[in-house]
């Protein structure tokens, strides 16, 4: 089974607010992936200005070097049908992290993330948040 993580296991990791090398090490039988939607996360953020955006240039690098980076048609399909299902129940998430949750659904996988709260209004998404 794979393990897909979401940008902010990989940007705490790279600001040095979570050991991510250490973590990873520590499951050896598993095996990790990048969703493609979360690419642009890893290289932007947020300025002095309220509102405006800033591009880092500090793409981890190493990280990607070492992970499949991962986006199919049906991921995006699944995603649309989640994105209509929690309108209509008013708990709504982020687009990308839908479009994330929605991978990992239709590969069999699961999410590493710190945002278990969105994260888990996805039904049947194993969520496991890195310690």
């Amino acid at each position: 089974m794979a393990i897909i993580l979401d940008a902010d296991v990989v940007i705490r990791g790279e600001k040095g607010a979570f050991d991510l090398k250490s973590w990873v090490m520590s499951r050896p039988s598993d095996r990790f992936e990048i969703a493609a939607s979360r690419l642009p996360s890893y290289g932007t953020e947020w300025n002095e200005r309220p509102g405006h955006i800033k591009w880092r240039g500090r793409l981890p690098d190493a990280v990607l070097e070492s992970l499949p980076i991962i986006l199919h048609r049906a991921d995006c399909v699944r995603a649309c049908t989640y994105l209509g299902r929690m309108e209509v129940s008013g708990k709504m998430i982020g687009f990308y992290d839908l479009i994330v949750g929605a991978t990992a659904l239709e590969r069999g996988s699961e999410v590493a993330t710190f945002n278990k709260r969105h994260f888990g209004q996805i039904k049947g998404l194993c969520v496991i948040e890195p310690k």
